[in-house]
């Protein structure tokens, strides 16, 4: 066991794990921020996607003693009040079916505008591409990534 400091979105936190702990695990099961989900284990999936300083990162297989100096963001951070561009794409779009993979994608959808605010519809697929959506809403998750672009200050 270790402690390790961690800081999400934009608080402290300290946690005694194992270093190679995935954060998923120690962001839902011991600081209880369970926005971001487990789907395959494997960094295959895309749900349990979170920020490491900007960048989309697999939490299912990324070591929490990697993160102890990191700048994290979970889906809980992303807005306050819901109202992050992606966000509202989301809903305006209607993309959520099952909504078990929608943490992730938001998160990948974000950290892709954060970097290139007017991506084309193939750089949005390549994008987006290692994230899977069981009820197949591809087509309306590529319009959200889109429409959100448009409303990007």
């Amino acid at each position: 066991m270790a402690t390790y400091k961690l800081q999400i979105n934009g608080r402290s936190y300290e946690v005694d794990v194992e270093p190679d702990t995935p954060l998923l695990w120690v962001l839902r099961d011991n600081l209880g921020l369970v926005g971001t989900k487990y789907g395959c284990g494997i960094a295959q999936c895309g749900a349990c996607t979170v920020h490491v300083n900007g960048n989309a990162m697999r939490s299912c297989v990324y070591p929490v003693s990697a993160a102890a100096s990191a700048k994290i963001t979970t889906i809980e951070g992303l807005s306050e009040a819901g109202d992050h561009p992606v966000q509202l794409a989301w809903d305006e779009v209607d993309v959520a079916q099952c909504g078990y993979c929608q943490a992730g994608q938001i998160m990948t959808a974000t950290a892709l505008l954060n970097k290139n605010q007017k991506p084309t519809a193939e750089e949005i697929d390549n994008a987006m591409n290692g994230n899977i959506c069981r009820c197949g809403t591809y087509h309306r998750i590529r319009e959200a990534v889109a429409l959100a672009a448009t409303k990007l200050k």
